[in-house]
């Protein structure tokens, strides 16, 4: 058994080994931590190993916009369309959509904005300072993403998020249809107009990428265990046992990062009904693809992004609201595939696979990473929604400033379980 106090060392365990968990693992272990890192699948077997990718320091504009409820009839309608509903599930998706609705006002865009641009900051730095040289070139790529659409004009979200986007200081390049095929020789003709954003970038493979940081944390003497955790045991201060299907765990200090179950695991210890809930995102890899795009290209009137990968071309994105025990519907992914010989009229390849994963969601946009009131040995970090693979870093080092005490990097105060009260 783990003893919680071996060494000399305080002892910290983090449930959830997707890419936000075991970045917060070596943070802390960093920081002089000894850590064992739990998760039922094991490292990086969630949504951190099917995302696009992305490392979208520019995205800092909430999901939810003004007039984005008038575009859900026709994008249900369509069964092409970004959004996807399984209708029994949605009764109890109903408080997080409410939510999600009175969240996408202008006055709450523009407030949440300044706050994901700070989170943001540290992605690159972070990622530098977990992974050593050799590993930072061979998995990031700071290439810029570019945004393009069929038409010249823009809808009033599009105006929106560059306004949102301009007076947080982002840097963009409007392009015309020349200068984005310029950048991009291989998309399609209907092409009309760009947007490159030039500070974005992305991992050319998100599961090796948290493998290597979980390697880094195990040669440095971490712990990482495969285990479900199914209940706490319960002391004066808070939770000091962890019973699993293979044992109890003692507990002196708890981070939860497990992504879209982190409210399954953790309603007994928030003490606030939080809204998460999980936007089901799906993808298919395309293997040696005749096109691959030299960066990152969104397509921002049907909702997916195209990643060149080390296994190929990665077409990712729609979002279906469906919780997180329905089977996934592939036909989803196979809509990406048909979505992305469209926008590259050029595409064929080998083979293609499908996977779906789910992105831990929000109404606000903005992740949870606190103590709780409740218990003052248990910190959380989950809700990253699309973006876990950008925030990992600016979370990995906030998590640690909170549980050492010391004065915040960034406003943690955004990031608060309290606004949910």
């Amino acid at each position: 058994m783990i003893q919680p106090d071996a060494g000399d060392r305080p002892h910290i365990t983090v449930v959830g080994a997707g890419i936000v968990g075991t970045a917060c693992a070596l943070q802390l272990q960093r920081d002089g931590y000894q850590v064992t890192l739990l998760d039922q699948a094991g490292v990086g077997e969630g949504c951190s190993f099917g995302n696009a990718g992305c490392l979208s320091v520019a995205s800092v504009v909430p999901m939810a916009l003004p007039g984005m409820l008038k575009q859900v009839p026709k994008w249900l309608a369509d069964p092409m369309g970004p959004l996807t509903v399984r209708w029994p599930y949605l009764p109890r998706a109903l408080p997080w959509l409410l939510q999600w609705v009175r969240a996408g006002n202008e006055a709450q865009a523009r407030a949440t904005a300044l706050p994901l641009a700070n989170f943001f900051g540290a992605t690159f730095s972070g990622y530098r300072s977990l992974l050593d040289a050799t590993q930072y070139d061979g998995l990031i790529r700071q290439s810029g993403h570019l945004y393009v659409w069929r038409t010249l004009a823009r809808s009033s979200g599009d105006r929106l998020a560059q306004s949102i986007r301009d007076t947080t200081g982002v840097r963009s390049q409007a392009l015309n249809a020349g200068e984005t095929r310029e950048l991009e020789p291989t998309l399609a003709p209907d092409i009309q107009s760009g947007l490159l954003l030039p500070d974005n970038g992305f991992t050319c493979n998100p599961e090796r990428l948290v493998k290597t940081l979980a390697a880094n944390f195990m040669a440095a003497g971490g712990t990482v265990l495969r285990r479900k955790v199914l209940d706490f045991e319960f002391g004066e201060h808070g939770p000091t046992r962890l019973h699993t299907d293979c044992g109890t765990l003692p507990v002196s200090t708890l981070v939860l990062c497990a992504g879209a179950w982190s409210m399954r695991l953790g309603a007994r210890l928030t003490g606030i009904r939080v809204p998460l809930d999980t936007e089901r995102g799906y993808h298919t890899t395309l293997s040696a693809p005749t096109v691959q795009p030299s960066r990152p290209v969104m397509d921002c009137e049907r909702k997916f992004i195209a990643t060149p990968m080390e296994g190929g071309l990665r077409i990712a994105g729609t979002v279906e609201i469906g919780g997180l025990d329905a089977p996934p519907d592939y036909r989803r992914a196979s809509i990406l595939q048909r979505q992305g010989q469209q926008l590259f009229p050029g595409l064929t390849f080998a083979e293609d696979s499908a996977w779906m994963g789910h992105r831990p969601s929000l109404p606000d946009s903005l992740p949870v990473i606190d103590r709780s009131e409740r218990y003052r040995n248990v910190f959380f970090a989950f809700g990253h929604g699309h973006l876990g693979m950008t925030g990992a870093p600016g979370t990995a080092r906030l998590i640690a400033d909170l549980v050492a005490g010391r004065a915040p990097f960034i406003d943690a105060g955004p990031y608060s379980l309290q606004r949910f009260r």
